[in-house]
């Protein structure tokens, strides 16, 4: 089936060149940080994570997403997904390349990665971290082409790949849960205390998740003609309006704890994200302003089945869903949890440009690995007539 990718559009090509000209930027620049080191970002001792750890939590939600198609549809048998699952898979396998990527580029040096490999070590966080995204990227490669390969033969999957499907719902739980315990597992940090961080994590993934892979189905949709179904979305974005209600409530649980409790701890961080503190503002202040008016807007618009179903509507609601959880899981969380230190001072961090760019080429690649896959994907179901 590769070779499906030579046969396309010179639109399709001319797509490719332009994301071969970002990959080629962000990777000139990420060898000058291979010579210069971690400097050319604005990291520092006190704020050891950054911009890229924040595009890894993101992303790790976006992989795990894919379970609320997967589940529905072999667990209920839910038939009008089917259509769509495939996407969904594809899109995990490239989430997951741009979370290992992000992880290398924020260790410094690449070859740091190997002691995880060579001296593997238990009682790591990072160690099953590792663990549990390669076995889940190798789970959606095997399901995704055997299912492919079904559809193309027009059979049904051989009975084996079963197990790996069920299996991979129950993984795609793990991954985002063991993401959470490298953040809820460092007690100097108490934006990150909270033992709901990984519900948390997995409410926000199965909202900004679905979402995004809607808002690529309906971009498919405008270029291709693919046609995701009207059930399929309509129930998917009841799922996404459901997820997302559920994820404001588990902030709002933080906000009341932390508030009522009078904790300075658990306190400040939150001051600090939404008004500065001491006396600092900070340049994320109107971020996050921006971030909870937008997810309680989506919310609304989600929630209300008359501005939930309306076709022209629903992609704008997405959008500013998907932006709202960025925002929040993105840089919020991270700043959240080093502002301020252990020694109640503040040291202001904002992603460099080196950064930005890196970070600009890694999604340029993860979108060439989804462009080639859903390439890949839409001419095997041309094939098959299920188009």
């Amino acid at each position: 089936m590769i070779e499906k990718v030579l046969k396309g559009p010179i639109s399709f090509y001319a797509w490719l060149a332009v994301l071969g000209g970002v990959i080629s930027l962000g990777a000139m620049v990420y060898l000058l940080q291979l010579f210069l080191g971690l400097r050319i970002t604005d990291l520092s001792r006190d704020v050891s994570w950054g911009f890229y750890i924040a595009q890894f939590t993101y992303l790790v939600g976006v992989a795990a997403s894919a379970v609320m198609l997967v589940l529905p549809a072999y667990f209920h048998h839910y038939k009008q997904f089917k259509k769509m699952i495939i996407l969904g898979e594809f899109m995990a396998i490239a989430a997951v390349v741009m979370c290992m990527l992000f992880i290398v580029v924020d260790m410094g040096q690449p070859q740091r990665v190997l002691n995880v490999i060579l001296h593997p070590t238990p009682n790591s966080i990072m160690f099953w971290d590792m663990t549990v995204l390669t076995g889940y990227l190798l789970l959606n490669v095997v399901i995704g082409w055997v299912t492919l390969e079904a559809e193309r033969h027009q059979v049904d999957p051989p009975k084996w790949i079963k197990f790996f499907i069920y299996l991979s719902v129950f993984w795609a739980f793990s991954i985002h849960t063991v993401t959470a315990f490298l953040y809820a597992g460092i007690p100097g940090r108490h934006y990150w205390l909270t033992a709901i961080m990984a519900a948390r994590f997995l409410a926000s993934a199965f909202c900004s998740g679905p979402a995004i892979l809607l808002l690529l189905a309906f971009l498919l949709k405008r270029i291709t003609g693919f046609e995701p179904g009207k059930d399929a979305v309509r129930t998917l974005s009841k799922i996404i309006a459901y997820a997302m209600g559920i994820n404001v409530f588990f902030y709002a649980l933080e906000v009341f704890t932390a508030f009522y409790s009078q904790i300075p701890g658990h306190m400040h961080p939150m001051v600090a994200l939404f008004s500065g503190h001491d006396g600092h503002s900070l340049w994320v202040n109107a971020w996050m302003w921006t971030a909870a008016v937008l997810a309680l807007v989506s919310l609304l618009l989600m929630a209300l089945p008359s501005t939930r179903d309306n076709e022209q509507l629903l992609p704008f609601t997405l959008a500013i869903l998907v932006l709202a959880t960025w925002i929040d899981k993105g840089l919020g969380m991270l700043i959240g949890g080093f502002t301020p230190n252990t020694f109640e001072q503040i040291t202001v961090y904002s992603p460099s440009i080196a950064e930005l760019t890196i970070g600009l080429g890694i999604y340029a690649i993860g979108a060439l690995i989804l462009s080639l896959l859903w390439k890949i994907a839409l001419d095997v179901k041309r094939e098959a007539g299920t188009f």
